[in-house]
């Protein structure tokens, strides 16, 4: 009765607070207006009892339908009486008992509800009462029943349930890690989308990135090799100040496009396997600097690591190189396959880097693809990673089309092309090409491309009949000297031959194609500038001009232009070394003053062998001179120009309106048909512009044979 006064006097004051400690078989104290389940104490052999709370389950967990129950009742494990036959209507589970029409349905796939987060209370000892068999109780919970199983004293002290109660409290009222409150990652300027492995992450962008060195590829979708920070800036998501941006992680795609915002210019991606999305990140504790910092983690005594720098690549292997792999029916999946491991062999052995050898991909099938252009990767690694994500186009083996392509596309400024650095083309034909290949050699020699050729398993006799030319590597080659032509029997076991292929391509003393038509002559132009022409026609003389002069690579170790007027007398308008940029000159040109008088123009070919091509009588550019002139001229001109190519200089004569074609002919070169042109019109001097430069691109063609 005592002991019912006490529990009755501890109900009227109200509710209990509870301990929340480890073990003690305690439920944390609900937030206001939350229910709670009354606190159950469920013994076991290593903890004196687990809370069966919304908050903490029991760590041993109890069948349902009470298997795995231990023997003998309660007054067996207090030692009152030996019998282990249960009750009627009580069912008996582990550690305990209770009536099985009061006990709730619980099942694996059904846990008990969790309550909101808990508030958690720790109170002393001496809210405990010790009962009569020695054990601390639990405090009436207020509509509960009576109190469950006690706890024995000697199992616990009082300071082990206060130190593993603020221990609870701190675990239930700590914030996840990775929450909205974390503060962002510190990133630098060039973290790439795939080095944040996660689906969704916080960054923070420095300032004081260049926009320049930002690469970029798609547009709101980027793939995942694109700078964060540069994606971030080209997004508007942020300034070149920098400051938080929020990463999404999206699955791969085809065919990112190429879009100018904000000042980055992205570029274009066939193929990658992840993406992302950038939007405005949440601002975290960090300013935004230049380099990476530690976030939420204190510092460990560990060094940072240091920004990885871009590496420079093999400087003694300077090359921009396209690699033109096979992706037609004749070489299949199987062998597509082993082809970009080889290629991705031989990039890697190159030495890739920023000053090194850059590369690029193009495949070869129905029609040409350009997978990546020279500017996209300047590092082996991200190089590999492109080649790995090629896929196989199948289709015709059209090697001659896109040889061609390659030629006249790829090797673009806009693409990355360095200034003085060889281009070469890394053919690769597995069997034979389906097209002409010859032509398309053609194209790349007068482009300055040199074309190597590597052949994997050739055509046995009994195939030759279905190929075109039985030659064509020979003929699609820089020069058919075997220096530039490669075989392998086939695509296993290519690892010896990736070494020899790599030495070629790193031997600058052998790239005879480097120089072309467009960056080796010197050019003189002799303008009539009689009365007779008339100043509008004279400016239709100075546009004919113009269109030839800006079709070469005009520099101070490039194709040099000059430009002489003549009448009765002569004038130099500027020389080969007085204007070194093609703006320049053509600027020059176009402010050139009609003189007009009478046409002496054999007098003007002296005049400019001497003057104009005697100071680079020593280039080792080829020479040139292009005559026009729109009459016959009052002195000889068959003496002069015979003069002129006895020192090596090639002249094309054009002649207008009333220049005779005798006259033409004994100035120009031979042969003469494909060096004298005429038109009746000067209007008519705008379709012989092309003749001209593919005559003078023919011509030094066959001088360096």
């Amino acid at each position: 009765m005592a002991g019912a006064r006490r529990a009755t006097s501890r109900l009227e004051r109200g509710p209990a607070r509870v301990p929340c400690a480890l073990g003690s078989g305690l439920a944390p104290r609900a937030a206001p207006g939350t229910a709670q389940r009354r606190p159950t104490l469920v013994p076991t052999p290593l903890t004196p009892g687990l809370a069966r709370s919304p908050g903490l389950r029991p760590g041993p967990w109890r069948h349902p339908r009470g298997q795995n129950r231990r023997p003998g009742g309660r007054a067996a494990r207090r030692g009152g009486g030996a019998s282990t036959r249960p009750q009627p209507g009580v069912r008996r589970g582990w550690g305990r008992s209770r009536t099985a029409a009061a006990r709730p349905r619980e099942t694996l796939s059904q846990p008990p509800p969790r309550a909101p987060p808990a508030q958690c209370s720790c109170a002393p000892p001496s809210l405990y009462s010790r009962g009569g068999s020695g054990a601390f109780s639990t405090r009436a919970q207020p509509g509960g029943s009576d109190s469950g199983p006690s706890i024995p004293l000697a199992t616990m002290s009082a300071s082990w349930i206060l130190v593993l109660c603020l221990g609870v409290c701190l675990l239930l009222l700590t914030e996840p890690a990775g929450s909205e409150g974390a503060v962002p990652i510190a990133i630098t300027c060039f973290t790439r989308g795939l080095d944040i492995r996660k689906e969704k992450a916080d960054v923070l962008c420095p300032g004081g990135c260049s926009l320049e060195e930002f690469s970029v590829f798609g547009n709101i979708v980027y793939a995942s090799v694109s700078s964060i920070c540069g994606a971030a800036i080209h997004r508007g998501v942020i300034s070149k100040s920098g400051g938080p941006v929020r990463i999404y992680s999206l699955p791969g795609r085809e065919n990112y496009s190429s879009v100018v915002a904000n000042g980055i210019q992205s570029q274009t991606l066939s193929r990658w396997s992840a993406s992302f999305t950038v939007t405005k990140g949440k601002s975290g504790s960090q300013e935004a600097t230049g380099q990476a910092a530690s976030t939420a983690r204190p510092a460990t005594g560990k060094r940072l690591k240091k920004t990885p720098e871009k590496k420079t690549g093999n400087k003694d292997c300077k090359a921009d190189i396209a690699f033109l792999i096979d992706g037609s029916f004749n070489i299949g999946q199987r062998r597509f396959n082993l082809q970009k491991n080889f290629v991705g062999k031989v990039a890697l052995m190159l030495g890739i880097g920023t000053e090194g050898p850059h590369v690029g991909l193009v495949q070869a099938s129905e029609h040409p693809k350009i997978e990546f252009y020279l500017k996209n990767f300047t590092s082996a690694k991200d190089v590999l990673f492109a080649i790995k994500e090629v896929g196989f186009r199948g289709g015709n083996s059209n090697t001659g089309k896109a040889l061609k392509h390659t030629a006249q596309k790829f090797f673009t400024t806009d693409a990355g092309v360095r200034k003085g650095i060889p281009k070469v083309v890394v053919v690769f034909i597995d069997g034979w090409p389906s097209d002409d290949i010859e032509e398309a050699g053609i194209v790349a020699r007068e482009f300055g491309v040199n074309v190597f050729i590597v052949s994997v398993a050739k055509p046995i006799p009994e195939e030759l009949g279905m190929v075109q030319d039985v030659a064509f590597i020979d003929k699609a080659v820089c020069r058919s000297n075997g220096f530039f032509s490669y075989h392998m029997p086939n695509w296993f076991g290519t690892t010896k031959y990736v070494k020899p292929l790599v030495q070629k391509l790193c031997s600058h003393e052998q790239m005879m194609c480097s120089k072309t038509c467009y960056n080796s002559v010197n050019i003189a132009f002799l303008i009539d500038g009689s009365s007779s022409v008339g100043d509008s026609n004279f400016r239709l003389m100075l546009e004919f001009v113009s269109n030839i002069a800006k079709t070469f690579e005009i520099s101070d170790i490039g194709a040099k232009i000059a430009a002489v007027q003549f009448t009765y007398d002569q004038h130099m308008e500027f020389g080969f070394t007085d204007y070194t940029t093609k703006e320049n000159v053509l600027a020059v040109i176009r402010n050139i003053r009609y003189m007009s008088g009478g046409t002496a123009t054999g007098d003007a070919i002296s005049f400019t062998v001497r003057n104009v091509f005697g100071p680079v009588r020593d280039s080792p550019n080829k020479n040139f001179l292009v005559i026009v002139t729109d009459g016959q001229s009052y002195d000889d001109v068959r003496g002069p120009a015979a003069a002129a190519h006895d020192a090596g200089i090639t002249i094309f004569s054009v002649g207008v309106a009333w220049a005779p074609l005798d006259d033409l002919k004994d100035m120009a070169s031979k042969p003469k048909e494909s060096h004298a042109f005429f038109t009746r019109e000067f209007t008519g001097l705008e379709p012989i512009v092309s003749d001209v430069i593919r005559g003078i691109c023919r011509d030094f063609l066959e001088s360096q044979q």
